[in-house]
């Protein structure tokens, strides 16, 4: 049976196939999954035993990225998963809050808990040329990385490329832009570390 990397491969060979396929996987103008593919989705997901996602949460996640959510963990309503761009693992005992947005490529640990609001984006739009219109100049991506056993606080922002140490708690309304290390409270816009956790 062929892997999901050997399949890749075989796209990036054929871009006509490609194409062909991602149109009708994805609906380009609503830049999510097509309802059928949607209501697939629980076939190839990887949820864990007794994980919970509410039948509100947007889940535009297509079959060509990879999505897992750990055992005990539960994404609350009105949440956005989108792995259309990038992977999206969430571990064991973790919790999305309400109206949370999730962009891959994501990792995140066991026990963490995301409060309200919170947006953890892997995902940026490139803009470096000014004589083309932004949504024309395509996107970047970045993996964000959140440890074990981390506390992101209602409203916090958390961008592309940023890494969360073990056992941090993230304020609220906090903008994160650059790695936190283990064992601290960080806050602010830019965020900077107020507290050493022992």
């Amino acid at each position: 049976m062929p892997t999901r990397q050997s399949i890749r491969a075989w796209m990036k060979e054929n871009p006509r196939i490609k194409r062909w396929t991602e149109m009708l996987i994805m609906n380009p103008r609503l830049s999510r999954p097509r309802w059928y593919v949607r209501w697939l989705a629980p076939l190839y997901q990887h949820r864990g035993r007794h994980s919970i996602i509410y039948s509100s949460v947007r889940m535009d996640t297509p079959p060509f990225r990879k999505f897992s959510l750990g055992e005990d963990s539960v994404i609350e309503s009105f949440a956005c998963i989108n792995n259309a761009v990038g992977d999206i693992v969430i571990g064991n005992h973790s919790r999305v809050g309400i109206h949370s947005i999730v962009i891959g490529p994501v990792s995140i640990g066991s026990h963490v808990q995301l409060a309200q609001g919170v947006v953890v984006t892997g995902l940026n739009h490139i803009f470096s040329n000014p004589s083309i219109p932004i949504d024309m100049q395509g996107v970047e991506t970045k993996m964000v990385e959140i440890s074990d056993d981390v506390w992101i606080g209602a409203n916090a922002t958390i961008l592309p490329g940023v890494k969360i140490g073990q056992h941090c708690v993230v304020a609220a309304g906090a903008v994160v832009c650059s790695d936190v290390p283990a064992h601290c409270v960080v806050a602010g816009v830019p965020a900077k570390v107020i507290k050493q956790l022992k």
